[in-house]
């Protein structure tokens, strides 16, 4: 720093710490940092809760399906060459798995008398390398699934498990609709088949924990009644911000009949819904900063005022006007860091301890998620930093172009 912004930032302190004449001047002050303050911590709270929840939605999302799915576009008898699309898909640039799965609409039931029958999701699943959503099951093992012997094993998620009555190591009934030839014609039925619950597994995300099962791919297969075939093809991404990328190459490997689909595509409602709420967030909260703004604006207007002989008197010793000009910007922008500062701190330490003692509470069956998730990024405090203070800076150009406008002369004339 030069030794004219040093003078110039040294003024511009003892001007905020001094006593006033005008008490009022003081409290302006004050309340200028804390609105400052208060408008930073609700924006980095607001954007923290933002983030929260789409962080939260895209693990458990994402756990339970893939960043880019292949699937039919007309669907019809499902996808019979998986096994030679896989060594293909493999080779796409950022493709870190292929996974060939079943999907299928199932109705479960626990033993007579237990929970009750409930719908269900059942995903077929190969079984050389678990979805991120079974690494860390609440009960039981993945590897149960793997079981030959005895019932084919099943992972419940822990909802689903609660409706139905289940445990570990209970025995649950699935009902899937097949078409039986009759002497009549081809009939749709619903036929039983038996699991033992081998995992439970919690995401967090009431809709998926409440809907979906997994089971081996050729248990499901059997249960669909769909033959060798699956319906779906899941690629995983060490970037999910390459999906469309990959998509677009997996589209023309795999052939005119089939689509591809990115994950943003799949959950696009949702992530549109949160992006809106993120810009209405910022908006709304920074109606608080320009308030603050205002209080800065109106603090160094009235210390112009009261400071007008002592600005006389740095004018006649040699003070340029240009340096009478830095000494109120540099006061507004003092305000505006001290108040960031605050705001950023509080943010912060607010937003982590609210997001590990789980503060806010949400039922879970209305909105998906037990708490209200924080997830403050650092990139969001710069930014946030960086418009605070540049308001403030604003909010200082009217009062310190007014201060260079005295006349020294005529401000000294009657002291």
């Amino acid at each position: 720093m030069s030794t004219s912004s040093t003078f110039e930032l040294f003024v511009a302190l003892r001007y905020l710490r001094a006593k006033r004449k005008q008490t009022v001047i003081s409290v302006i002050t004050v309340i200028s940092v804390i609105g400052v303050a208060a408008g930073v911590m609700a924006l980095v709270i607001g954007i923290a809760i933002n983030n929260g929840f789409r962080s939260t939605l895209q693990r458990s999302l994402l756990g339970a399906t893939a960043h880019v799915m292949l699937l039919e576009k007309e669907p019809s008898q499902g996808i019979s060459n998986w096994a030679e699309l896989d060594p293909q898909l493999q080779k796409i640039p950022h493709v870190v798995s292929v996974s060939p799965v079943l999907y299928g609409k199932v109705v479960m039931s626990g033993p007579p008398g237990v929970g009750q029958i409930e719908g269900a999701q059942l995903k077929g699943i190969p079984l050389d390398a678990p979805p991120d959503i079974l690494r860390h099951l609440k009960e039981g093992s993945f590897d149960e699934l793997k079981n030959t012997t005895g019932l084919p094993g099943i992972i419940l998620g822990a909802g689903l498990a609660q409706k139905t009555g289940m445990l570990l190591h209970s025995v649950v009934t699935v009902v899937g609709p097949q078409w039986v030839q009759t002497p009549l014609g081809m009939h749709l039925s619903l036929i039983s088949y038996k699991f033992r619950v081998v995992g439970i597994f919690e995401s967090g995300f009431d809709v998926v924990d409440s809907f979906w099962a997994f089971t081996a791919l050729n248990s499901a297969e059997e249960v669909l009644n769909e033959g060798h075939v699956v319906n779906t093809i899941e690629l995983r991404l060490d970037d999910i911000y390459k999906a469309q990328q990959v998509a677009d190459a997996a589209e023309k490997i795999a052939g005119k009949t089939i689509a591809a689909k990115t994950w943003m595509e799949q959950f696009q409602q949702i992530l549109s819904a949160l992006n809106s709420e993120k810009v209405v967030t910022a908006l709304t909260i920074g109606l608080i900063q320009l308030v603050a703004a205002l209080n800065i604006l109106i603090t160094l207007i009235m210390m112009v005022v009261e400071k007008n002989r002592d600005i006389a008197v740095l004018m006649s010793m040699g003070a340029k006007r240009q340096q009478i000009r830095r000494i109120f910007v540099f006061e507004g922008l003092l305000i505006g860091v001290v108040g960031t500062t605050i705001g950023l701190i509080l943010g912060y330490t607010l937003s982590y301890l609210a997001d590990h003692f789980h503060w806010l509470r949400l039922n879970a069956e209305v909105y998906s998620l037990p708490y209200v998730p924080f997830n403050s990024r650092w990139q969001d405090g710069i930014w946030i930093a960086a418009t605070a203070i540049f308001i403030s800076f604003i909010a200082t150009l009217y009062p310190a172009r007014s201060a260079t406008r005295i006349a020294p002369v005529e401000a000294l004339r009657y002291e």
